[in-house]
C-alpha cells in the first residue's frame, strides 16, 4: 500500500527526540532507510517501523526507551548535520537575515560556506527566483557546504512533496582575488562570515547596490576593531550602522514542589493548594 500522505518516507530526514533526566532532551537525526536501524542510548529503533508512520507519533526502542518522531526543522538541521567550521548559530542567522531586510528574487552574496549553515537560510530567504554566490577559500569546506545543502534539498522534496530551491553557487575561490567576477552581478546584500573580512570590502562594495546591506559576522570586539579602521584608512563608502550582540536564553518552567515539614517527600502546589497540612 502507498504511504499515507504526510507520512514519513525512505530517503527522507527523521529527528527523533528522547528526554532524559533533569527535563534534558537528546535529538537524534537520521535519513530513513529500509534496511538501517536508529541507535539511541536506550536502544535501536529499525527505520522500517518509522517509515510509513505520521510525524509526531512516540515509538518505543528494543529496550523500551520512548522516542518522539517527527521532521527536523531547518535550525535542527544545521545544528546537527556535520560540521567542519564552527557554524554561524540560527540565532545570529535570524538577526542577520533581518538587518539585512532580503527580500524573496534578491541575489546576495556570502563568503565564507563553511558547512552550509548560512548558505541554507539565505537559499530560503530569497526563494526560487533569488542567487546565492557562496565563496569559500577551503576545498574540505566548499565541499562539505554543497554536500549539506544538497542532502537538505533532497530531504525536504521527498518529506514535504515539493522542491526546494537550487538557488546558492558554491565557488572554491578566494573572495580577495574576484574583482573581475563581481563586475558582471549586481548585489543587494553581502553578508561576511570570514577571518579578515576587511580583505573582502574593496572588492564587494562595486557590485554591492546603493543603499544595500553588508552584515559582517564577527567572533571578537577585537575584529570589529580591525574593520573599522580598515574602513576608514581605505576610505570605503560604508557606514556602521550598529554592532550588536544576540543572546539566547532557554527557560525551563515545571511544577513547583514544596517539603512538608520535615518530612522529606515532595509534594506539587498545584495538587495540594486547598489541602490542610498533615501530621
Amino acid at each position: 500500500a502507498a504511504p499515507r500522505p504526510g507520512c514519513f518516507r525512505a530517503g527522507e530526514l527523521a529527528l527523533a527526540e528522547v528526554r532524559r533526566k533533569r527535563n534534558t532532551t537528546l535529538k537524534l537525526l537520521c535519513r530513513l532507510a529500509a534496511e538501517a536501524v536508529l541507535t539511541s542510548p536506550g536502544g535501536v529503533l529499525p527505520h522500517r517501523d518509522i517509515i510509513g508512520q505520521l510525524p509526531g507519533q512516540v515509538l518505543r526502542t528494543s529496550g523500551g526507551t520512548r522516542l518522539l518522531l517527527r521532521r527536523p526543522s531547518l535550525e535542527e538541521y544545521v545544528l546537527l548535520m556535520p560540521r567542519g567550521p564552527t557554524i554561524a548559530y540560527p540565532k545570529d542567522i535570524s538577526a542577520i537575515l533581518m538587518m539585512m531586510d532580503i527580500h524573496p528574487g534578491d541575489t546576495v552574496l556570502e563568503t565564507g560556506s563553511g558547512s552550509g549553515a548560512m548558505s541554507l537560510f539565505l537559499s530560503r530567504a530569497v526563494g526560487p527566483k533569488g542567487r546565492v554566490l557562496s565563496y569559500e577559500i577551503r576545498d574540505d569546506h566548499h565541499s562539505l557546504a554543497k554536500k549539506n545543502y544538497r542532502h537538505w534539498r533532497s530531504a525536504w522534496e521527498i518529506g514535504h512533496m515539493d522542491e526546494w530551491p537550487d538557488n546558492v553557487e558554491f565557488i572554491l575561490k578566494d573572495i580577495s582575488t574576484a574583482a573581475a567576477d563581481m563586475k558582471s552581478v549586481t548585489l543587494d546584500a553581502v553578508v561576511l562570515d570570514m577571518l579578515n573580512p576587511q580583505c573582502a570590502l574593496p572588492v564587494v562594495h562595486p557590485s554591492l547596490k546603493q543603499g544595500g546591506v553588508c552584515a559582517v559576522y564577527l567572533a571578537n570586539i577585537t575584529q570589529v576593531i580591525d574593520l573599522l579602521d580598515r574602513i576608514r584608512s581605505c576610505k570605503l563608502p560604508f557606514l556602521c550602522e550598529r554592532i550588536i550582540e544576540v543572546t539566547h536564553r532557554s527557560w525551563s518552567v515545571l511544577p513547583a514542589k514544596i517539603k512538608h515539614w520535615k518530612s522529606s517527600q515532595m509534594v506539587e502546589t498545584q495538587e495540594n493548594i486547598e489541602e490542610p497540612p498533615q501530621n
